[in-house]
């Protein structure tokens, strides 16, 4: 009986944590701002160290994520669970319309829209060319290294370096091919010449044979919040038409930009 009794005990203690941690990640995702340790435990009614337990547990599994306010949002571990239920975030509703026509203008094969989380930058959608034989291997909810990819790149080349750095030695700078950055000062030159020139390409650095152009997309405060890009062979992408092609990249992340109310400065 008293083993039984064990038992149940700690079922309900299970139960109830589990409880909690969808208690918090509802109350979360209503808000708009996100909610801080202190937060959770005033609206939930348990103690804060009951809280940051449970917190910190999410934040490590990537279902939430902690700005430098405190505060907690979704992380994109939700996102890449959901698949193509992705249409309530702003942005990729704004981006979508411009992805497929930077296709028309351009006839690549495909065209994608990227976010950093956790260190890794994370595909959250993606249209194909109904008209190109070639196929990329990209999907929604790919997570990829900020190194050795042009969406990466872009994602992180704003951040002050010392974020750089501490995402590079959190997350390595595994070789994927002969042309990757392998050292962090490599990647922070790469990083200057991102902010100055307002794009990023990665030149079989992820992948042999594939060429990767692409360009941040700016809040209303200029902060840089997505990646939009696109990828193809290096036949297709050559030296000869990547001019055009980055300056196609950069007009349709710069628009999605003033959509979601950036002004140049």
């Amino acid at each position: 009986m008293a083993k039984s009794e064990k038992g149940s005990s700690s079922e309900n203690t299970t139960s109830r944590a589990v409880d909690r941690a969808l208690s918090m990640l509802e109350l979360i995702g209503d808000s708009k701002t996100g909610l801080s340790n202190a937060d959770l435990s005033r609206r939930l009614k348990i103690p804060k160290s009951s809280a940051s337990y449970i917190l910190r547990v999410l934040e490590n599994r990537a279902y939430l994520r902690r700005g430098d306010d405190g505060k907690y949002v979704l992380g994109m571990k939700l996102m890449s669970l959901a698949g193509d239920n992705l249409s309530h975030m702003d942005v990729r509703e704004v981006a979508k319309p411009e992805l497929e026509a930077f296709l028309r203008r351009s006839r690549l094969p495909e065209a994608h829209l990227a976010v950093l989380d956790n260190g890794r930058a994370v595909y959250i959608d993606k249209v194909e060319s109904p008209d190109s034989f070639i196929k990329m291997d990209i999907w929604v909810g790919h997570r990829l290294p900020v190194h050795t990819t042009a969406i990466g790149k872009v994602l992180v080349a704003s951040l002050p370096e010392e974020k750089i750095l501490e995402i590079l030695k959190q997350r390595g700078m595994e070789t994927k091919t002969q042309r990757s950055i392998r050292t962090p000062q490599g990647f922070l030159r790469e990083a200057k010449k991102i902010k100055k020139y307002g794009f990023a390409v990665d030149n079989e650095e992820n992948s042999p044979g594939v060429r990767c152009i692409a360009a941040p997309i700016r809040d209303a405060n200029g902060n840089v919040i997505a990646a939009l890009g696109t990828s193809s062979t290096i036949l297709e992408i050559d030296t000869e038409h990547l001019p055009r092609y980055v300056e196609l990249v950069k007009e349709a992340a710069l628009k999605v930009s003033r959509q979601l109310g950036y002004t140049e400065p």
